[in-house]
């Protein structure tokens, strides 16, 4: 094959389509709220795309303790670590809302890896912003208070600083999650949720937590 006809065919490639349509080796599966999308210990033979919805990420531990180890939102991937050899889920991954995932087989997706250079530079740099989200993740951890780190990740959850409307409704959530996440208990989560509403930084309502840009001041004030 010449380097013409190599460039055209990647030119021709559209990940956006690849990832919104079924085709070999790919296919639309959907999942009700707190339906269970894999466990942990199950086989790890492909990878998740999400069209639609959220996904919350879990392990756990040998004496049964469970960690959230994170919230995915539309247009993120989960289940990546059958491409790097594991054979069995580490974690679990469960629907938070109705969901409407694209599974790709783990021999599809090495080959679109493989083929397409378009499709693998978004697939990467989707791993290096993830990277670049855990080591965040744990400055936040290291250096902050449970009451920031309790602003930021509600601020996260509404994608804040992302296109779209700056006030988000998050679905809802329950405060041993975010205490999970952010590594306090629950009472704390408690206070500081309440101490927010009244300064009206966030508020509830029937669909889910209101949270305004303003929950900001809480991250960026010393």
């Amino acid at each position: 094959m010449s380097p013409t006809t190599s460039v055209k065919n990647d030119r021709e490639f559209d990940p956006k389509k690849f990832l919104a349509t079924i085709g070999e080796g790919r296919r639309v599966v959907t999942f009700t709220k707190k339906q269970p999308v894999f466990a942990q210990g199950d086989a790890a033979d492909a990878v998740f795309y999400i069209q639609d919805g959220q996904v919350r990420l879990t392990v756990v531990s040998k004496v049964g303790k469970e960690a959230t180890l994170g919230i995915l939102n539309e247009g993120e991937f989960f289940g990546e670590g059958s491409l790097a050899g594991q054979t069995l889920r580490m974690g679990s991954a469960t629907a938070m809302t109705d969901c409407e995932l694209l599974r790709i087989d783990k021999n599809a997706m090495m080959l679109a890896l493989h083929r397409e250079h378009t499709f693998s530079d978004l697939f990467v740099a989707y791993l290096l912003a993830r990277n670049i989200r855990y080591e965040e993740d744990l400055v936040d951890q290291l250096f902050n208070s449970s009451e920031k780190r309790l602003a930021r990740l509600l601020l996260l959850l509404a994608h804040f600083g992302k296109e779209g409307v700056p006030e988000t409704v998050i679905p809802k959530i329950s405060q041993e999650t975010l205490a999970e996440m952010i590594g306090t208990t629950r009472s704390r989560v408690s206070f500081f949720m309440n101490r927010f509403r009244e300064l009206g930084f966030l508020d509830y309502g029937g669909s889910g937590l209101q949270v305004h840009s303003s929950l900001l001041n809480v991250v960026l004030h010393d």
